[in-house]
Parts: structure tokens; C-alpha cells; sequence
């Protein structure tokens, strides 16, 4: 099979098409002919050589999310049969034309879906969704800062909310990103330039603060979300583009009730990680069936150009996801 591999550490020039022997599939896995992958911020991290791959994942083909058929069971693996069209998110190996993975991490994809549209859910919906309703608990009347609301998860986390019956707020350093974000439901807006957004924060809520922040930047915007957080407020960190070092008013903290927990997907157990993909399946999926979220694709490109992919990335001027097509 074809796949992208990190020849070294460095920029988007050492990502280079190889070719790699089938894995075949072992007692409760499948293996997956992957149609089309999704990139991710991480995939550029794991590129410069800061976030390596797990221990179960191959160490140089890098890939979060993937679209794809069934092509082949494992011992003991009955949840799919060969054709089935799924997705899913594995540790690493989504740049390539197959991969292996347990049978409960993947989930079917709608028909009303092509394979590239369908490689645009699962990190975004499943991050969100788990950061915002499992861990946040946000409720039907509540407000949600939504930080980045142009990237995938930002895109994904402003459609639940508006889904959940919240009140989102987003924000960006792109004003034409925050324009596209409200049509996709965005109630109020905020261009950030200096790293500040707090006080008109305040503004929006009249003083009460924000009862969610999906907190998808770090560094120096946790101290403003801490500032406009409302009482007994959550704040789920994801995300570390900004730095991952930031400076807490524990008073605000311990005045407000205010909740800051952190999240990531990677580095949680099996089970934890099907236990996040079925409800993904069970309460998001149905609602893209129906046409209520939808994945956003910014732009589409074929595998071999997965480096001109993570330069337009880099460039952070592209709105929703880029994609792969792996043919």
C-alpha cells in the first residue's frame, strides 16, 4: 500500500510518499481501505517531531481520522462485514491507503456522506461533543465561548451547541473565518488580535460571564477565559497552539466555582476511547444523517500532496478541514 511517512523532523518538504507492506488485522480488528484522512494540528506536531505517535500506532505515518471500507476481519471481529463504509479516529497511520484498528473504534458512515466528507467528522465531532456535553455538560439556555471557531472542532463545536439549544460566541484572528462561522449558526463574534477578549465577553453576557469555554488555543487566553468565566462555569482546555503555559487568578478561581479541566483523546485507555466513539455514534452521527452538522472541508487533496496539505494548514488561513483523498 501507498503511505505517507516522516522521513525526519521538520517542515512539510520531509513528508514523503512510500510504499508499506498490509498489516493484517488481529483477534477483534479490521482492517480498513482508507478512502480519504483528515489532517490535523497534531499531525503537524507529531511532523516536527513534539507529539510522537503512541505505542500501538505506527511511529512514522502520521493520521488521526479516516473515511474508508471494510477489506478484511480478524479473528473473533463480527461488528462489520467487507463493504461496510466507516469511520474513525486511530492513534497514527491515516495517510495511507489501509490501516488496522478494534472493531468498536469505528462507527458507519451515513450514506447521504462521501468518503471525504465523512473524513471530516470524527476528530472535530467526537473532540467536541466529548469535551462539550460529556465533560462540560452544557445545557439547553447556557452560553459557550468557542475559541478557534474556524478549525474543525471549532466549526463542530459551534453546530452542537447551536443543536443543544446554547448560546455560542466565537472567536478568531481572521475576520472572514468568523463571517463564514455564522452561517453555520454563530450568535455573536469576536475578532481577537491582542490575545484579549474578556471584557467584551462580559459585554455580550451583560456582566454574567460565559458558562463554557471549549478552550481549543491555551497559553495566555486561559487567563481571559478565567476572567469571564460565569459562576460555577467549566472551562475544558484542548487545544495549546498559544503555549502550554498560562497564569490562573486562583481567587477568580476558588470566587467563581469555576471548573478548568483539561482533555485529550490519544492518550486514554481502549475503553475509553470506544466508550467515546459509540456515543459519538449513538447521539451525533443521527443528527448528520439528518443534515443538523455536517463536517466542513476547506479543501480537498490527493495523498501525495499530504505536504502542500500541512504548508496550507500552516498558513492558518483555511476554514474547516483539509483532506485527503487517498484514492
Amino acid at each position: 500500500m501507498r503511505a505517507i511517512a516522516i522521513t525526519k523532523f521538520g517542515g512539510p518538504e520531509v513528508l514523503s510518499l512510500v510504499e508499506r507492506p498490509l498489516i493484517e488485522p488481529m483477534r477483534g480488528e479490521i482492517r480498513v481501505r482508507v478512502r480519504a484522512a483528515g489532517i490535523n494540528r497534531a499531525d503537524i506536531l507529531q511532523r516536527r517531531g513534539g507529539y510522537p505517535a503512541p505505542s500501538d500506532a505506527p511511529p512514522d505515518i502520521p493520521g488521526l481520522e479516516f473515511a474508508g471500507e471494510v477489506e478484511a476481519l480478524g479473528p473473533g471481529a463480527t461488528a462489520w462485514q467487507i463493504g461496510d463504509r466507516v469511520l474513525g479516529l486511530v492513534g497514527g497511520g491515516a495517510y495511507a491507503e489501509a490501516l488496522v484498528t478494534h472493531e468498536r473504534l469505528v462507527a458507519r458512515i451515513p450514506d447521504e456522506l462521501s468518503f471525504v466528507e465523512a473524513a471530516a467528522i470524527p476528530e472535530a465531532f467526537i473532540t467536541a461533543y466529548d469535551a462539550l456535553v460529556t465533560q462540560a455538560n452544557l445545557a439547553m439556555g447556557e452560553s459557550v465561548l468557542i475559541h478557534a471557531a474556524g478549525s474543525g472542532v471549532g466549526t463542530a463545536a459551534l453546530q452542537l451547541a447551536r443543536v443543544c439549544g446554547a448560546r455560542s460566541i466565537g472567536t478568531s484572528r481572521t475576520p472572514h473565518k468568523i463571517e463564514r462561522a455564522r452561517g453555520l449558526g454563530l450568535n455573536e463574534a469576536l475578532v481577537v488580535t491582542e490575545g484579549s477578549f474578556a471584557s467584551e465577553v462580559m459585554g455580550l453576557t451583560h456582566g454574567k460571564g460565559v458558562d463554557v469555554v471549549l478552550e481549543l488555543v491555551g497559553g495566555v487566553y486561559l487567563q481571559q477565559d478565567m476572567a469571564c468565566i460565569a459562576r460555577q462555569g467549566r472551562i475544558v482546555l484542548v487545544g495549546l497552539l498559544a503555549g502550554r503555559v498560562a497564569e490562573l487568578d486562583l481567587a477568580t478561581l476558588l470566587a467563581r466555582r469555576a471548573l478548568v479541566r483539561g482533555t485529550v483523546l490519544r492518550s486514554r485507555q481502549l475503553e475509553e476511547k470506544m466508550l467515546a466513539t459509540q456515543t459519538f455514534a449513538r447521539h451525533v452521527l443521527p443528527l448528520v444523517a439528518a443534515g443538523e452538522l455536517k463536517g466542513i472541508v476547506g479543501r480537498v487533496l490527493p495523498l501525495s500532496e499530504a505536504a502542500l496539505a500541512h504548508a496550507e494548514i500552516e498558513k492558518n488561513d483555511t476554514f474547516g478541514k483539509v483532506v485527503l483523498d487517498c484514492g
